[in-house]
């Protein structure tokens, strides 16, 4: 799933983001213990949390604006929406409708993608190919997820890593001038789904007054393992996208996981030999470390808008989530 590197045909036009009013310690201090507790890196950290009422198609609809404005373009502009959430509005229909009906978009088509963590990069892949084979002029990805609905409280190394929010981003034709998608490499193993699950709700596990009082209908996360698969898989996936991008990491600008962890996101900058100052998100204290699929959106963003991040630099975007499904992107702004 690459791009041709030296002559990338899709772009990044604008990016957005979006987080709710209200912030709060992730893991109150009276929250009964739980298997697992937030590491030193990630324990006290504050993660954004949704008011009452707020869905997670408001804070998509809010990214998308931002995105749009952007890249100079109004919704009419889009062929295509896709929305990757773990945590939408309703289990029927796609969350990604409710974005298009909030934008005032054309009837085009809009639907979720279910990849977790990593879903914004599949969403991103998506759109790249539909954008680079000409059947699609611009495309809406948008990364958006409301985890703490989802986080059991007595799991507190769980709530200090998850909070909420939205990245979105257009992606367009190429201008011809090397910035672009250079590569998006992406992998799944069916055989760790349980590593990261909402167990409940679902056909194989219909809710019942007993599956409620047991939780199932909430994430569950075996955090041993969640550390081993990103220490063993996100570093070599990583080059990998730097391999098809023709890249080295000596020749990166800026790193951004979706990781919370301020310790794996370090990790992975060592593995890449980056200094740590190079990686956006977790490491720099920034809001968009706990919002799952809109984590990476959320800091390309914020790195765009503060100046940190300039036009011509080289960015790669990488995370590992429920599935398992990891990823890398390299681009070029």
């Amino acid at each position: 799933m690459t791009s041709d590197a030296r002559n990338p045909r899709a772009c990044i036009r604008g990016t957005g983001r979006a987080l709710p009013a209200a912030q709060e310690n992730a893991a109150p201090s009276d929250a009964p213990p739980a298997d697992g507790a937030p590491s030193e890196a990630s324990a006290g950290r504050e993660r954004r949390r949704a008011a009452a009422g707020e869905t997670t198609s408001d804070l998509a609809a809010r990214a998308a604006r931002a995105a749009l404005d952007a890249a100079g373009l109004g919704p009419r502009d889009l062929g295509m929406i896709i929305l990757a959430t773990s945590s939408g509005d309703a289990p029927m229909p796609a969350t990604a409708v409710y974005v298009q009906q909030k934008l005032g978009a054309e009837l085009i088509p809009s639907f979720d993608l279910s990849a977790s963590l990593t879903g914004f990069l599949y969403g991103l892949s998506v759109a790249n190919q539909f954008v680079t084979a000409g059947t699609l002029r611009h495309v809406l990805v948008i990364g958006a997820d409301l985890l703490s609905r989802r986080v059991d409280p007595r799991d507190r190394a769980a709530a200090a890593l998850f909070g909420d929010g939205a990245g979105a981003v257009v992606v367009g034709p190429a201008a011809g001038d090397g910035r672009g998608i250079l590569s998006v490499s992406l992998r799944a193993d069916g055989k760790k789904a349980d590593v990261l699950q909402v167990p409940g709700g679902g056909s194989a596990e219909p809710l019942t007054q007993e599956r409620l009082a047991d939780r199932r209908h909430a994430l569950r996360v075996n955090h041993a393992e969640l550390r081993c698969a990103v220490e063993e898989r996100l570093g070599g996936q990583a080059l990998a996208a730097l391999v098809a991008a023709g890249l080295t990491p000596a020749d990166l600008d800026w790193v951004i996981p979706h990781h919370a962890d301020a310790h794996l996101a370090g990790l992975l900058a060592e593995h890449l030999g980056c200094p740590r100052q190079r990686v956006l998100g977790a490491l720099d204290g920034g809001n968009a470390a706990g919002a799952s699929a809109g984590s990476v959106a959320m800091a390309l963003d914020e790195g765009l808008r503060d100046g940190r991040i300039q036009p011509g630099q080289r960015v790669l975007l990488c995370a590992l989530g429920g599935g398992l499904t990891w990823g890398s992107a390299v681009v070029r702004v």
